[in-house]
């Protein structure tokens, strides 16, 4: 059978691609994988709780959001309910607890009661992070580092660390973070807030797949692409199988586009050789971003019967003194290292049935640290580290291991395993300073790139952008001016 699109992995970038595309009549195939669409935005379930992947909070949508725009065009706004998170966060570092909120105006005025010295370097950080644009155009150089910045500003190294607080949600070092890249994104959280998605972000992307589906679209499950068919410098299609079928139990199909929604280093093994060897020397000086590991909490009651009343709260050991000291912690011992903790039943979660509760503990990781862990070794280390952060998280919130009904612990491995994202990379490539950007690939004509390995990056508007984005630009190769306003 042959098809308009096939879409390769059902990550939100893929979803949005193939949502659109078939919206507008095409026909479209999404092979994904897993047994379940979404990629990181998916859910499972653990006896009485659904435990969420990776959402913990996306920022928007707003008024003048681009995700406002696609998700009224999708049907998605009326169908998913977005539930207002009610801080930004809450930095503790056992010098400095401190709530910052989303309203960049209150933000600035909280920072300055306490740092009264750093006024100025506080009215420079939010002027970057809400025009970076304007600043990048005013700016000597087109991009420099998050830490270089702040270092040109800001003398209070806990000032530094403060502003940096949710840094693990895009990078793990601030002198290898594009100034430019966090800016937008950063920015956009406190421009639009941020919002959970009620019931986890499996509602969202089982949402869009059923959207392609009902729009005469094709979603396979537990299917894996081995291949991408290239005749006459085109793209003309994939070979694939099922996932637990032997490797020559595979078939093909064909059609006018493919869109790449999985990792660009797995793109390249897929293209036949002469074309995939092209594609590695083009990201060949980029590096995969880091992981994470994450600690997955039911609880027996909410944590706000233990007075806790934080929807997230970002740990920094008292060892990190600065912004330099941020990426050795990153790999130091678990006891030490910095973490988030969100609670989700600060909201109205739809996780936990009533009376219960649901959590999520996360930390930069990396999978050479537990690759070549023995089995055995590998479940003793995950107690380990589960034991060492739920001690943590009692001296904070006192109470917290009796209300501990259920843990689970997801590795750098994990991550791998369920998005085959090489090295567990979470948000695709790392966003250093003046990194080159891979929107196409010219060799292979009808080949397109929507995931967080393209030009947007990781989290979800780094995957749903580039999606949307990418059926626009196959719409208007059809339909030359019809979709040019969109």
């Amino acid at each position: 059978m042959n098809y308009d699109v096939i879409v390769i992995g059902g990550g939100l970038g893929g979803l949005s691609a193939g949502a659109k595309l078939a919206r507008e009549g095409r026909k479209v195939l999404l092979i994904e994988q897993h047994n379940r669409p979404g990629g990181c935005a998916t859910t499972f379930r653990r006896k009485e709780f659904t435990l969420e992947v990776g959402l913990h909070e996306m920022d928007g949508p707003g008024p003048r959001d681009m995700k406002t725009r696609i998700f009224t065009d999708l049907g998605v706004t009326g169908n998913i309910e977005f539930l207002k998170v009610p801080e930004f966060y809450r930095f503790i570092n056992g010098r400095y607890s401190v709530t910052i909120p989303h309203d960049p105006q209150e933000a600035a005025a909280r920072l300055s009661e306490l740092f009264p010295d750093e006024k100025e370097g506080i009215a420079g950080y939010f002027g970057q992070i809400l025009n970076p644009k304007k600043r990048t155009a005013e700016s000597e150089r087109s991009d420099i580092s998050v830490g270089e910045f702040l270092d040109s500003i800001i003398k209070n190294e806990d000032l530094k660390l403060i502003l940096l607080g949710n840094l693990g949600y895009f990078h793990d070092d601030p002198y290898t973070l594009s100034l430019a890249y966090y800016s937008i994104a950063q920015g956009s959280y406190y421009s639009n807030g941020a919002s959970f998605i009620r019931g986890g972000s499996q509602r969202l992307s089982d949402y869009l797949a059923g959207y392609i589906q009902s729009h005469g679209g094709t979603v396979l499950l537990n299917h894996i692409v081995t291949g991408i068919t290239v005749e006459g410098n085109r793209a003309k299609g994939v070979v694939y199988r099922r996932r637990n079928d032997p490797p020559q139990a595979v078939r093909e199909t064909f059609a006018d586009e493919v869109i790449a929604n999985n990792s660009m280093p797995a793109v390249a093994d897929m293209l036949p050789p002469v074309y995939g060897a092209e594609l590695k020397n083009e990201f060949g000086g980029l590096k995969n971003g880091a992981s994470l590991l994450t600690v997955y909490f039911g609880f027996s009651r909410p944590l706000k019967e233990l007075g806790h009343n934080y929807y997230s709260i970002f740990v920094y050991d008292e060892s990190v003194k600065s912004q330099a000291g941020i990426a050795a912690n990153n790999r130091d011992d678990f006891s030490r290292r910095s973490f988030t903790f969100v609670d989700y039943g600060q909201l109205d979660s739809g996780l936990a049935p009533a009376g219960k509760d649901v959590g999520a503990l996360c930390c930069i990781d990396y999978l050479d640290d537990w690759i070549s862990t023995e089995r055995k070794q590998y479940d003793f280390r995950k107690v380990y580290v589960a034991q060492v952060f739920m001690d943590r998280l009692e001296k904070i919130i006192p109470g917290f291991r009796s209300a501990v009904e259920y843990y689970e612990v997801g590795t750098p491995s994990t991550v791998k395993r369920y998005t085959l994202n090489p090295d567990g990379a979470v948000y695709g490539f790392a966003q250093n300073p003046g990194r080159k950007v891979i929107d196409s690939f010219r060799p292979v004509e009808n080949l397109h790139f929507a995931s967080a390995w393209g030009k947007t990056g990781g989290g979800f508007s780094g995957a749903i952008y580039p999606g949307y984005l990418c059926a626009l630009s196959i719409l208007r190769k059809k339909t030359p001016g019809k979709f040019e306003g969109s």
